[in-house]
C-alpha cells in the first residue's frame, strides 16, 4: 500500500481581513491627528465644544400637533437623497445616449458627444454650476411657469410632488439643481457607457450583422445586455459620487444638506459641531452604500462563476 499523501493545507480565504502593525500605526496616526485638532481648537482658538446646539436642528416638536417632526438637517438630507436618486436616473439617460453617440460611426453624433464630454470634464464644477444656472437655466425655467402650474394642481398631486421633489414652493430651485447635477454627472456616465459598449467583443456584433439584424436590434439584443453588466459597478460608484457632488448646488440656494449646515452654523455660531456632524452623515451614507454595492457585486460575480 502506498503511503497516504500528506493532507493539503486549506486554501486561504479570499477577501480575508488581516490587521498588521502598519494598519495599527496608521490608525494611531489618524487618532493622534484628530486629538491634536481637538486640542488646538480648545487651547489656541479657545473654542468650547457644545454639541447640544446641533440636536434641536435634527428633530423638533410641532407646536400645532405636539408631535415630533423632522427639522432642518433631516429635511436637507431628504433633499440631498432626492437629488442623488433622480439625478443618477437622468444622468444615466444622458450617458446612455451620449455613450452610444461616442461609439457611433457617424461623425455628427461623435462630434456632439465628444464636445459635451470634453467641455464638462475640463472646466471646474463651481464654474459650470454658476454658468449653467445663471446664464442658461435662469432664462428658461421662468418662461415655463412651473411654479404657477404646480399651484393649480390638486392637493393630492401636490402632496405626491412634495414627497418626490420636496416642498412645492421651492420646486423650481430643485429642478435647477437636478438638471445641473444630471448634466454634469452625465459626462462621466457617458464615458462609463462608452467603455461598457466597447467591452463587447466585436465578433459578436459582426455575427449579429451577418444574421441580418438591424443596427438597433444589435444594440438592443447584443450590445446593451452585455454592456449593462460591466456598467453597473462604476455606475453605482457614480451614484455615491453624486451624493457628495450634490453639495455644489448649495451655491445656487438649493436647500440640501450642505446649504442647511451653512445656515445652521451661521445661526448658532457652532462651526465645528455642525460641519463635523454633517460630514459624518455624508460619510455614513456613502460608506454604507459602498459596502452594499460591493457585496452585491461580489454576489453577482459568485453567481456568474
Amino acid at each position: 500500500m502506498s503511503p497516504e499523501a500528506p493532507a493539503r493545507p486549506p486554501p486561504p480565504r479570499r477577501n480575508s481581513i488581516s490587521f498588521s502593525w502598519l494598519d495599527g500605526l496608521l490608525l494611531a496616526l489618524v487618532l493622534g491627528a484628530f486629538g491634536y485638532f481637538v486640542w488646538r481648537t480648545q487651547t489656541v482658538l479657545h473654542y468650547k465644544w457644545d454639541w447640544s446646539t446641533v440636536w434641536p436642528w435634527i428633530i423638533r416638536i410641532d407646536p400645532r400637533t405636539g408631535g415630533w417632526v423632522p427639522n432642518a438637517i433631516l429635511l436637507g438630507l431628504a433633499t440631498t437623497l432626492r437629488l442623488a436618486v433622480w439625478g443618477i436616473m437622468l444622468a444615466a439617460v444622458i450617458g446612455a445616449v451620449m455613450g452610444w453617440a461616442r461609439t457611433s460611426q457617424r461623425l455628427l453624433p461623435r462630434l456632439i458627444s465628444t464636445s459635451y464630454v470634453m467641455l464638462i470634464r475640463n472646466i471646474p464644477p463651481i464654474v459650470f454650476v454658476f454658468v449653467f444656472v445663471f446664464f442658461i437655466t435662469s432664462q428658461i425655467l421662468p418662461s415655463l411657469g412651473i411654479a404657477d402650474h404646480v399651484t393649480r394642481l390638486s392637493p393630492e398631486v401636490q402632496w405626491w410632488l412634495s414627497v418626490l421633489f420636496g416642498p412645492t414652493n421651492r420646486i423650481e430651485n430643485f429642478i435647477v439643481g437636478l438638471i445641473c447635477l444630471s448634466v454634469f454627472t452625465g459626462a462621466y456616465v457617458t464615458e462609463i457607457v462608452r467603455a461598457g459598449i466597447e467591452s463587447v467583443p466585436r465578433a459578436q456584433i459582426e455575427a449579429g450583422n451577418s444574421l441580418g439584424l438591424t443596427p438597433f436590434q444589435v444594440l438592443r439584443d447584443i450590445v446593451f445586455p452585455q454592456a449593462l453588466r460591466n456598467v453597473l459597478p462604476p455606475l453605482s460608484n457614480q451614484f455615491i459620487q453624486m451624493i457628495k457632488d450634490s453639495s455644489l448646488v448649495s451655491l445656487v440656494s438649493v436647500q440640501e444638506l450642505t446649504f442647511v449646515a451653512q445656515d445652521i452654523q451661521i445661526s448658532t455660531q457652532r462651526v465645528f459641531e455642525v460641519l463635523l456632524f454633517v460630514g459624518l452623515i455624508y460619510f455614513l451614507i456613502c460608506w454604507s452604500l459602498s459596502a452594499l454595492f460591493g457585496k452585491l457585486e461580489r454576489d453577482a460575480i459568485r453567481v456568474r462563476g
